[in-house]
């Protein structure tokens, strides 16, 4: 009896070991995750650099991108969205940086993030902005990011709309990855 008592003491023990170990290696991943991305932005040094990356980050990371950029000094907003019409794709962009507050009602910012986005998703159709009419559907990641173009030049601002996701035949395993930046001055 008493050698059961000690084996099932030792299971329970190995039990909370592992649990303690396995704790520690998704601490360990964490804070290594948390380094990397700290280097990635540290060579982020410039608008479409911050956009692009956080377009393309995914989870925990995006999140990270995306304090250490506005520690720099950039109002970042970001999200998905997924369509087969380009003007959807179009208005999730701009609905989120109205909401987000990275632009405002004046003209001159509405006409700047437009025109950043047409170029971004000019980048992702190789120079063609339509989808749904070719059969195409595309699902993205976007970022807004607006500050200056660079963090050595803090005289003007510029807006970034950065582009990540898959793009191609509306079926399952047709699709191909695609990046676009836009860039347009405030």
């Amino acid at each position: 009896m008493k050698l059961i008592l000690s084996i099932l003491r030792f299971s329970a023990m190995i039990e909370v070991g592992l649990a303690y170990e396995k704790k520690l290696i998704e601490l360990r991943e964490l804070i290594y995750l948390e380094s990397v991305s700290r280097v990635m932005m540290e060579q982020c040094s410039s608008l479409g650099k911050a956009a692009l990356l956080i377009a393309m980050a995914e989870g925990d990371l995006s999140d990270s991108y995306i304090d250490y950029a506005r520690e720099k000094g950039f109002a970042v907003t970001s999200g998905k969205v997924g369509s087969m019409d380009i003007q959807k794709i179009i208005a999730a962009i701009e609905t989120a940086g109205r909401r987000e507050g990275l632009v405002d009602e004046r003209y001159r910012s509405q006409h700047a993030l437009y025109h950043a986005i047409l170029d971004a998703l000019q980048g992702l159709g190789r120079g063609q902005i339509q989808l749904g009419n070719v059969l195409r559907t595309a699902g993205l990641r976007f970022a807004i990011v607006i500050g200056p173009r660079t963090l050595q030049e803090k005289d003007d601002l510029w807006i970034a709309v950065g582009l990540y996701g898959m793009i191609g035949a509306p079926i399952k395993g047709h699709e191909h990855e695609v990046c676009g930046l836009g860039i347009n001055h405030l």
